[in-house]
């Protein structure tokens, strides 16, 4: 038996978030996954560098990957140091995979990275979400309910 996820990811230091992709993609279903990381990448992400703002994730060979992710070159990391935009392993369980993998097939879902971030612990985690493109209608919707939410919290400020 599977232990339950929790509502909420725990999150403690939050490295990178793309802000955009809530306002791109209807967000189905978020995933938690671990991100296969070297040594340079550890500490240029506690450095808070790092941008996942035009990248994706997908499935490979029955392995999930984050494509496009920019891990920007560790100062301090000589020859050791990492490539900045090198393909990166997610680790998810294969249930998690072969179930993300059949709603990409299936239904034409996009894999999007939301945010990076050291939970508790002190391991990088990815929030992963299995998301849906919006139409250019559904981002004027989504303008026009951001601005009339923005105005009515003007208006009961200023009733008061």
């Amino acid at each position: 038996m599977a232990r339950p996820k929790p509502s909420t990811f725990d999150k403690k230091k939050t490295v990178a978030e793309n802000r955009r992709a809530r306002f791109d993609y209807h967000i189905d279903e978020t995933f938690e996954a671990g991100i296969a990381l070297t040594g340079t990448e550890v500490k240029s992400l506690r450095f808070g560098e790092g941008s996942i703002a035009e990248s994706y994730a997908e499935i490979k060979g029955g392995e999930a990957w984050l494509i496009n992710s920019n891990v920007p070159e560790f100062s301090h990391g000589n020859r050791y140091n990492h490539e900045p935009k090198r393909p990166r392993k997610l680790l998810l369980h294969e249930r998690e995979i072969a179930r993300l993998q059949g709603a990409v097939e299936r239904k034409g879902m996009t894999l999007v990275p939301l945010s990076i971030y050291f939970n508790s612990r002190g391991r990088a985690k990815v929030e992963l979400a299995l998301a849906k493109g919006k139409q250019a209608h559904d981002k004027r919707a989504s303008i026009k309910e951001r601005d009339w939410k923005r105005d009515k919290a003007r208006l009961m400020r200023e009733g008061n």
